[in-house]
């Protein structure tokens, strides 16, 4: 099974980098609002079912893959059931 992983900074959160690819873009004559730069993050996991996939994605996330005081994350599986 595949599964996505999408991190990116709480909103509130300083990011440094979205606002410099923020200001670029602007430089650049784009009308930008705003930019928040985040990370993907893609697995394969060994079979077995969605809910045990889920339960172990999260506990990746909160242990390695994110810092859940500073950033969000979001989950997406793809594949067997």
């Amino acid at each position: 099974m595949r599964a996505t992983v999408l991190v990116r900074p709480k909103p509130g959160i300083l990011d440094p980098q979205g606002e410099a690819v923020l200001g670029s873009l602007r430089q650049l004559g784009f009308a930008v609002e705003d930019a928040r730069i985040g990370r993907v993050v893609d697995l394969e996991l060994a079979n077995g079912g969605r809910e045990q996939a889920r339960a172990e994605l999260e506990r990746m996330c909160e242990q390695l893959l994110a810092n859940p005081l500073i950033e969000s994350y979001e989950i997406e599986l793809v594949g067997e059931a």
